[in-house]
């Protein structure tokens, strides 16, 4: 079965070291270096792989840098949810028929994301229980 690996084994998913690298700079309190960031990630890497990387991610314009001794030190240039949020608009725009893939997307969502759509599109600002009807409104 092909799994979007190329086919070879011990591969990596495309854009899976790259996933890794945005979720060690997301959950990082400020900047890391390459190194740094090459300790926060589960398996055993080269650090020239992850200074390609982050060099990659950079100029897809997905990180910014801060000059760090000789070396830059990197974060994501947005928040995780902006990030996604981007991605899942890109995805949109891509496709032949808006109005299907909306409909599509919302048919599966659970029923508590479906609520909590409902509850971003009635216009509430995030910050009610979701569940919950809001006051005065």
């Amino acid at each position: 079965m092909n799994d979007f690996r190329g086919g070879a084994p011990g591969r990596r998913a495309r854009g899976e070291l790259e996933s890794q690298v945005l979720a060690a700079l997301w959950s990082a309190d400020g900047p890391l270096t390459p190194r740094q960031v090459l300790q926060c990630l589960p398996r055993d890497l080269a650090y020239t792989t992850v200074l390609t990387i982050v060099s990659r991610l950079y100029g897809k314009g997905m990180l910014v840098r801060h000059r760090a001794g000789r070396g830059y030190a990197y974060e994501p240039a947005r928040d995780e949810a902006s990030h996604t949020a981007h991605r899942m608009r890109s995805l949109l725009e891509g496709g032949s028929d808006r109005e299907a893939v909306l409909a599509r997307f919302v048919s599966e969502l659970s029923e508590q994301d479906e609520q909590l759509l409902h509850h971003l599109l009635s216009g509430n600002d995030g910050g009610d229980d979701p569940g919950q009807p809001t006051e005065g409104r």
